[in-house]
């Protein structure tokens, strides 16, 4: 099952810097957009991605194809998909040792999540970093991870 103790959640949002937003959209109504512009102010750093947004910007950041054409490592990658589109993602954070593996609320892939702990990563399901921010009491500033 994925690691969502309060101590282990409280670990990785305050260790963590640089996250892949997988699911990136441009539609300020969609959750992603909320949910990155809300990371993006608590100072992390956001690489949306959105192969068919590729190149386009989306707050502020340009928008990669996929995890491996990423331009820098990342220490999270934050799933906004449908369960059934997440096992290539996961495949890809494993092959690319990505710490952190999160799944959003209602994203559930027990055997993903179950491959990606098998493989050395962490792996978070149904549950949203901008609500257990505040939730955990997690105080963080922009430019200060």
């Amino acid at each position: 099952m994925p690691s969502t103790s309060p101590e282990q959640l409280r670990d990785i949002l305050t260790t963590v810097r640089t996250i892949a937003l997988v699911g990136a959209s441009e539609k300020t109504s969609r959750p992603s957009h909320e949910v990155m512009e809300y990371l993006q102010s608590q100072g992390y750093r956001i690489l949306p991605v959105n192969p068919r947004l590729a190149g386009q910007t989306v707050l502020g950041e340009t928008v990669y194809a996929d995890l491996r054409s990423l331009p820098e490592p990342v220490d999270m990658v934050d799933l906004f998909l449908a369960p059934e589109r997440t096992d290539a993602i996961i495949d890809q954070a494993i092959d690319l040792k990505i710490p952190v593996v999160w799944l959003q609320i209602g994203v559930i892939n027990h055997e993903g999540a179950a491959r990606a702990e098998a493989s050395g990563l962490t792996a978070v399901m149904d549950r949203c970093p901008k609500q257990e921010i505040p939730r955990l009491g997690i105080a963080r500033v922009s430019g200060n991870a």
